[in-house]
């Protein structure tokens, strides 16, 4: 068996299989952290499989939590506060849900590996000896770079019918190729899919959008015809075209796969463009311009942007970069040239119906349709008014707009001047000081005789656009403002 060198368990993982050791109990390292070590990476988590019974872990460590007793699965902190998953070996038997076994035995090693769904899954780790134990021949399969189902791949894809999605996801994370059975079951099985669960679906989706390959994974679900069944609309974008002189790329459905190239990059920080000398400008009075810097100004804007970005506007990024077209094939007309007109509004709501379909939480569903309504808006942006660029420059989820804004340019005709505009302005935006508190709140104006109700609201967003547009900058401005822009009676005082 080989060795690794390069699995550094936490201290704390390595005290609880120890101890389950110093009981009589058999002990590994199992799973992706074992898989993530022999590929070069960092494991994220460290799980443990052993001969312990479930009632023993926990009599071994009190205040442990049974989250899947019945499966021997128990959930045990460590000694600095870490959370590892220790799991009896077991064997599975019946899976009338397509997804969890009608009976669980628990069982040895050898066969705990079998029940495992791709070979690189079904490694332990000795740490005792550095060695790795491999009942499957998944180290042979990691060298040779193949992703192959433990045993008979349609044994494996109808136990749980989510693996079609996730040998899909290792598949394109990883670069390996599928081995011809496991190919051939995924061609066969596709339309197990339809009965998995929407947030399971999304779960997968999720991950491979935020995996670092999507591209692949998404190309590789058209491919085996998964994406009509689990995504449709994006499955109609194929074969949409689009006016070449400003998508030379091609369909839509190409435009998107290279956008999601585009945001795998950009999370490595890399980018796909650098030398813009080789581009023309197609218009400026569409804001279709290259926009003038060079290759360092682009890159130090893109980092800058992509430090804004948190980790759930890093997912709301991800989908919108799926999803911002796809009102595209319902609004395909051919005028004067191909027209996609209101694909921004009819998108937003698509991609609303789809992301709640799918379960996902409210800020995603809102994010994504916010950022997919308002995408092609960076065409008017030298031309807004001060006070709703500024406005929009404030915004939390301004730094996704200019990037969805990059990368849709960056993949298609890669005229990045409102892209520029937009970088300088955020940068003095972010200079200026905090918001003040409003010149004038509701009372004020109420107290000038003003009734309450849509006036009001009225009144103060002129008042608020007014000081962002630098016309005002104190209350009694503010008051004239209003004084000149409300009703009066004929002796002076304000009509009700």
């Amino acid at each position: 068996m080989p060795a690794i060198t390069s699995l550094q368990a936490p201290l704390e993982a390595l005290d609880i299989l120890y101890r389950l050791r110093q009981a009589g109990f058999e002990a590994y390292f199992c799973g992706g952290c074992v898989r993530d070590a022999l590929l070069g990476k960092k494991p994220k988590d460290f799980d443990i499989a052993c001969s312990a019974p479930p009632d023993r872990v926990e009599n071994l460590f009190p205040g442990s939590i049974p989250i899947g007793k019945a499966f021997g699965v128990i959930l045990v902190q460590g000694m600095a506060g870490g959370r590892y998953e220790v799991a009896t070996f077991r064997s599975e038997n019946g899976y009338s849900d397509g997804r969890r076994p009608d009976m669980v035995t628990f069982s040895s090693a050898p066969e705990d590996a079998k029940r495992r769904d791709f070979t690189m899954n079904a490694l332990f780790f000795d740490p005792s000896s550095g060695q790795v134990v491999d009942y499957v021949g998944g180290v042979a399969d990691i060298r040779r770079k193949l992703l192959r189902t433990v045993g008979n791949p349609n044994e494996r894809f109808r136990e749980d019918h989510l693996r079609l999605l996730r040998a899909v996801r290792f598949a394109a994370r990883t670069g390996f190729s599928l081995d011809q059975p496991t190919r051939r079951a995924m061609f066969e099985m596709a339309d197990l899919l339809r009965i998995i669960s929407p947030e399971r679906v999304a779960a997968e989706l999720e991950a491979m959008l935020l995996g670092g390959n999507s591209r692949d994974a998404f190309a590789m679900l058209r491919e085996f015809g998964f994406l009509p069944i689990i995504l449709p609309e994006a499955a109609a974008l194929s074969g949409v075209k689009q006016p070449p002189e400003f998508h030379p790329e091609g369909d839509v459905w190409i435009h998107t796969l290279l956008m999601l190239l585009e945001n795998d990059l950009a999370k490595r920080g890399e980018t796909s463009i650098l030398d813009f000398s080789v581009q023309s400008d197609i218009g400026t009075t569409r804001g279709m311009d290259r926009g003038r810097f060079n290759g360092a100004e682009y890159l130090m804007g893109i980092r800058e942007c992509r430090a804004a970005l948190g980790r759930d506007q890093e997912c709301i990024l991800a989908w919108s970069a799926l999803l911002h077209d796809i009102g595209k094939p319902a609004t395909f007309t051919v005028d004067d040239r191909i027209r996609f007109n209101g694909h921004d509004s009819l998108g937003a709501e698509m991609a609303v119906a789809i992301l709640e379909r799918l379960r996902r939480s409210r800020r995603l569903i809102d994010g994504v349709g916010e950022i997919v309504r308002r995408h092609i808006n960076f065409s008017t942006l030298r031309r807004m008014r001060k006070s709703k660029l500024r406005r929009w420059l404030a915004g939390d989820d301004f730094p996704v707009h200019l990037e969805l804004h990059r990368l849709d340019c960056v993949a298609s005709h890669r005229m990045l001047g409102n892209w520029f505009f937009g970088i300088e302005s955020w940068r003095e935006e972010k200079k200026r000081p905090p918001v003040p508190e409003p010149l004038l709140r509701g009372g004020d104006i109420v107290g000038l005789g003003i009734p309450p109700g849509p006036e009001i609201g009225r009144l103060l967003r002129l008042i608020e656009d007014a000081r962002l547009e630098g016309e005002i900058c104190n209350k009694d401005e503010a008051l004239g403002l209003v004084l000149r822009n409300c009703p009066f009676s004929p002796d002076g005082t304000v009509s009700p």
